[in-house]
C-alpha cells in the first residue's frame, strides 16, 4: 500500500542553520501519528513542506502518491493549522465560510457544533478573540474540513486543559465516524498519548525514533531496588539513568523485559516501573539528561 505521506531523504537548509537533515519516513493511510520533539527540532518546518507552504533544499515529498508542490489535486484534499495561524480581518463565520469552499469534504453540522463546544462566538471578528478563542477557530476548521490529510502544527496555543480535551475527544470521535490520515505536532505527550497509533520524533533535524506507539511505550522500564540486585539485573542491558543512594538503586533499561525477565525481578525483589511514552520521547532525545550507556556484552 502507497503511503499517504512519504518523504525521502528530506533536508531544509537556512542561511548557517539546517532545519532538517536527511529526513526519510512514511506516514501510512488512516493512522494518528503524534510528530515529536523540543521546540526548533524542526517539526513545523516538516509540516509546512509536506504541505506545500515551503520548498526543500533537497530531497522528495509525496503526498497521496505526487508531489504536493502546486498540485490543486492534492491541496484541496489536505488541511494544515498552525499555531501561529493567522486570519485576515473577517468574522468567525466567514473564516469558517471560506474554509468550506476549500475543502470538498466540508461538515457545517461538526463546525456548528464545534463552534458550541469551544463556546465560540460566530459573529465576532477573529481579531477581537482572545489567544485561546483564536486556536480554537483553527481546531475547528481543521477538524470540520475532514480533509484526507490532517496536519495540527501545535493547534491549541492558550487553551486551558479543559478546552485542549474538548479538542482531543472531538477528534477521536470524528476520526473513528470518518477516518483520515492524522499527523499531530505537539510538546503535550502525555495528554496526547492514548490517541497516537504511531510516533515520530525530530531531533536536531533528524528522526530518531519512528515506531509504533504501543511498541514504544513498552521499550523501557525503570529498575530499582538493592543495588547490588539492580546490578545484577542490568548486566548486559542497555541503560540510562544509573543511580546510586546508600544501598538502594536505580536504573532505566532501554529494551523491552520478557516474562523471564520479571519473573527474575521478583526474585530480586526489584520494583519495575514502565515509562510513560512521555519519558521514552525524552530519552530518545539526542540532548537528554542521561547519556544512553551500552554495558559490556549488550
Amino acid at each position: 500500500m502507497t503511503p499517504t505521506i512519504s518523504v525521502s531523504g528530506l533536508t531544509r537548509r537556512y542561511r548557517g542553520h539546517v532545519a532538517l537533515d536527511d529526513v526519510t519516513v512514511d506516514i501510512e493511510d488512516g493512522t494518528i501519528t503524534g510528530l515529536l520533539g523540543r521546540n526548533g527540532a524542526g517539526k513545523t518546518t516538516f509540516l509546512r513542506i509536506v504541505a506545500a507552504q515551503e520548498f526543500p533544499s533537497a530531497g522528495e515529498v509525496r503526498v497521496l502518491g505526487a508531489s504536493p508542490s502546486e498540485n490543486d489535486a492534492v491541496l484541496r484534499r489536505m488541511v494544515l493549522v498552525r499555531e501561529d495561524q493567522t486570519y485576515p480581518d473577517i468574522k468567525v463565520k466567514h473564516v469558517l465560510r471560506a474554509a468550506s469552499w476549500f475543502h470538498p469534504n466540508w461538515s457545517d453540522e461538526l463546525a456548528d457544533t464545534l463552534l458550541g463546544a469551544f463556546d465560540l462566538p460566530a459573529g465576532r471578528a477573529v481579531k477581537k478573540l482572545s489567544r485561546g478563542m483564536r486556536s480554537a477557530v483553527g481546531i475547528v476548521v481543521g477538524l470540520a474540513a475532514r480533509a484526507e490529510v490532517t496536519l495540527f502544527d501545535e493547534p491549541y496555543a492558550g487553551l486551558d486543559a479543559v478546552a485542549r480535551q474538548i479538542f482531543y475527544d472531538y477528534l477521536l470521535a470524528d476520526y473513528a465516524e470518518h477516518p483520515r490520515t492524522i499527523l499531530l505536532s505537539t510538546h503535550l505527550i502525555n495528554e496526547v498519548a492514548d490517541l497516537l497509533e504511531r510516533v515520530v520524533m525530530i531531533d536536531r533535524g533528524r528522526v530518531v525514533l519512528d515506531a509504533d506507539a504501543d511498541t514504544v511505550r513498552g521499550a523501557a522500564t525503570a529498575v530499582s531496588g538493592p543495588a547490588p540486585a539492580v546490578e545484577a539485573f542490568a548486566a548486559g542491558r542497555l541503560t540510562r539513568e544509573r543511580r546510586e543512594l546508600a544501598a538502594h538503586a536505580s536504573v532505566v533499561v532501554a529494551s523491552p523485559l520478557t516474562g523471564g525477565d520479571r519473573a527474575w525481578a521478583r526474585e530480586l525483589n526489584l520494583t519495575l516501573t514502565p515509562l510513560s511514552l512521555q519519558q521514552v520521547v525524552v530519552h530518545a532525545s539526542a540532548g537528554a539528561p542521561g547519556e544512553q550507556t551500552e554495558r559490556p556484552g549488550a
